[in-house]
C-alpha cells in the first residue's frame, strides 16, 4: 500500500488485517534546537521498518517492554501509523505518547502496537520524541539562541501533531478528531500539552494515564540540572557549546550521573532538593509560559474532554528492588516521609496512612504514600483544574498482578496492555502473571472505553458504566475484573493531601 504525504510517498505493509506505516519522519532537529520540517523526498519511501529510537540509557522497565533492542540515533523523530484502510473514511485518530520518565522508551515498543485498536475502527499513531538531556536540557540561560531547549521533547510532540493534522486524512483518519493519550511520562506529556499554547487546536480529546500536569521544572531547578550535567562532562557554563559536538554516549553517561545524584538526595546551594525527574519540561517562557496545571486551571484547554487516572498501586513497581533487598523499618519510613513533607508533619502523615491501611507493612505504607504523592493526587488536581472547562472522567485501575507472589499489585504500567488489548504480547506475562477470562474481559472493556472516548469524547459504553467526574460527587470508574463506580475513593487520603500539597514536593520515578 502506497500513501502520499506532504513530503512524499510512503509504502507500508499489511499485517493481521491492518495497514502499518512505520518509521515515517515527521520532523528533523539539530541537537538542542527546535524541530524543523522534513525535506521532501522523491520516489517512494519504504515505511515497513521502524525507525531509530532516541538515544537512551538502559532501563529495566523498557527491557520488560522490549523497547530498547532497536538501533538508536539522534535522527529519531519518526512516527508509526496503524489504520484499517488508507481511504477517505475520516476515522477518529488516537496519538500515543510513550512513557519512560522522559529518558527512555519509543513509539515502536511491541506493547504499543495499535493493531487491536485499529480493528475497532480508529487510526492509531505512535510517536518518538527526544529524551533526557537531548530533549529537556535547559540552555536558554546560557545562550538565548537555545531558548526553549528544556522543552524540546514537547516541541517534538507538537510537531508530530502538526504532521497528523496535515497528513492523517490520507491514512483514513479525521484531522478534526484527534485524541492524545499516553502513560507515565506520556501521561505527563498529555497534561503538559493541555497547557502548551503551540498545541492548541491540534487535538480534541485527551487521556492521561499515570501522569498529569505537575511534572515540570522551574528555570532555577533546570539550571541546577544543567550545571550538574556540565560538571559531569568537565565543562564550564562558558564552554557549554562543546555539548553540541560531544559524542552522544558521553551525554548519556553524564545524564546517568545527574540522575544518580538526584536519586541519592543531592541538594542545591540553598539546601533544597531538586525533586522530580531530573529531565522533564522546563517552564522558561519560550514553550511553556506558565506551569501547565496553572494554565489548565485558567482555561488553556477549554472544551477538551479529559480522561485521567492511575493504577491502584503505582509505586510498587519502583519499590520492588528495595523490597526484595529487605523490609523497611518504621523508623526508615518516617525518615523518608519527613524528607518530603517536613519533620513536623511526618508523624501525622504516617499515622493517617496507618489508619487507612491497617494491614500494610512499612513498605506498603511507603508505596501508598508515594503512589499518592507522585501519581494519584496530581491526577486529581488535573481533573479539578479541567472540570470547570470541559467534561472530565476519572478512573483507578485495580486489577492486580499475580507475578512475583503478588508483590506488584496493580502497579505502574500494568494498564498499558489492557488499553491496547495486547495481553498476548511479549513481556506482558512478566508483569501480569497468569491471565484469566476476567482479565481478558477487562482488556476488551478498557480498550473499548479508550476507543469510545476517541469516537464520542466519553468513555462509557454498553459494557462499562462510567459517569463524569465533578468535585461534588467525585465519581470514579474502578477498572477491575468486575468494574464498578465509587464516589470519592480514598477520600481521607485525598483530604490529607489537600492540606499537605503546599508543603510537599513532587518527586517521581
Amino acid at each position: 500500500m502506497i500513501v502520499e504525504t506532504t513530503t512524499g510517498k510512503v509504502r507500508g505493509l499489511e499485517k493481521r488485517g491492518v495497514l502499518q506505516f512505520r518509521g515515517i519522519p515527521y520532523a528533523t532537529a539539530e541537537r538542542f534546537r527546535p524541530p524543523q520540517p522534513v525535506e521532501p523526498w522523491s520516489g517512494v519511501r519504504d515505511a515497513t521498518s521502524f525507525g531509530l529510537i532516541c538515544p537512551q540509557n538502559p532501563s529495566p522497565t523498557e527491557a520488560v517492554l522490549g523497547g530498547q533492542d532497536r538501533p538508536s540515533g539522534e535522527d529519531c523523530l519518526v512516527l508509526n501509523v496503524f489504520t484499517p484502510a488508507a481511504d477517505d473514511a475520516g476515522r477518529p485518530v488516537m496519538v500515543w505518547i510513550h512513557g519512560g520518565a522522559f529518558v527512555s522508551g519509543s513509539g515502536s515498543i511491541v506493547w504499543y502496537d495499535g493493531t487491536q485498536l485499529a480493528r475497532r475502527g480508529v487510526v492509531v499513531v505512535t510517536i518518538n520524541y527526544r529524551l533526557g538531556a537531548l530533549g529537556f536540557l535547559h540552555l536558554g540561560h546560557l545562550d538565548g539562541e537555545f531558548a526553549g531547549s528544556g522543552a524540546n521533547g514537547i516541541r517534538d510532540q507538537v510537531a508530530a501533531l502538526r504532521w497528523v493534522r496535515d497528513n492523517i486524512a490520507a491514512f483514513g483518519g479525521d484531522p478534526g478528531n484527534v485524541t492524545i493519550f499516553g502513560e507515565s511520562a506520556g501521561g505527563m506529556s498529555v497534561g503538559t500539552l493541555l497547557g502548551t499554547p503551540e498545541a492548541a487546536g491540534l487535538f480534541h480529546r485527551a487521556i492521561a494515564q499515570s501522569g498529569a500536569a505537575s511534572n515540570v521544572h522551574a528555570p532555577d531547578v533546570a539550571e541546577w540540572v544543567t550545571s550538574r550535567l556540565l560538571a559531569a562532562l568537565d565543562l564550564t557554563p562558558a564552554g557549554f557549546d562543546a555539548l553540541l559536538e560531544a559524542p552522544v554516549e558521553d551525554v548519556l553517561r553524564a545524564q546517568a550521573a545527574v540522575a544518580a545524584e538526584v536519586e541519592a538526595g543531592a541538594t542545591r546551594d540553598d539546601g533544597s532538593r531538586p525533586g522530580g525527574l531530573p529531565f522533564q519540561p522546563v517552564v522558561d517562557g519560550a514553550v511553556l509560559p506558565r506551569p501547565p496545571l496553572e494554565a489548565v486551571a485558567a482555561g488553556s484547554a477549554a472544551g477538551i474532554p479529559l480522561v485521567v487516572g492511575t493504577t491502584a498501586d503505582e509505586w510498587n513497581l519502583f519499590h520492588l528492588q528495595q523490597r526484595l533487598a529487605g523490609s523497611l523499618t518504621e523508623e526508615r519510613v518516617r525518615r523518608r516521609i519527613a524528607r518530603l513533607v517536613g519533620a513536623d508533619r511526618a508523624g501525622d502523615v504516617v499515622d493517617a496512612y496507618r489508619r487507612a491501611l491497617p494491614e500494610a507493612d512499612p513498605d506498603g505504607v511507603v508505596c501508598a504514600f508515594m503512589t499518592d504523592l507522585v501519581f494519584r493526587q496530581p491526577a486529581i488536581r488535573l481533573a479539578e483544574a479541567q472540570a470547570p472547562h470541559a467534561p472530565v472522567w476519572m478512573y483507578r485501575f485495580d486489577l492486580a498482578s499475580t507475578a512475583m507472589g503478588g508483590a506488584l499489585g496493580a502497579c505502574h504500567a500494568i494498564d498499558v496492555p489492557f488499553v491496547f488489548d495486547n495481553l498476548d504480547r511479549g513481556g506482558v506475562e512478566i508483569l501480569l502473571g497468569e491471565l484469566d477470562d476476567g482479565a481478558r474481559a477487562l482488556a476488551d472493556r478498557t480498550a473499548g472505553a479508550w476507543v469510545q472516548t476517541a469516537r464520542t469524547a466519553a468513555p462509557a459504553h454498553d459494557d462499562l458504566e462510567w459517569p463524569a467526574y465533578d468535585t461534588a460527587d467525585r465519581l470514579t470508574c474502578v477498572l477491575d475484573r468486575a468494574p464498578r463506580v465509587e464516589a470519592d475513593p480514598e477520600a481521607d487520603r485525598r483530604r490529607l493531601w489537600e492540606e499537605l500539597a503546599p508543603a510537599a514536593g513532587t518527586p517521581a520515578p
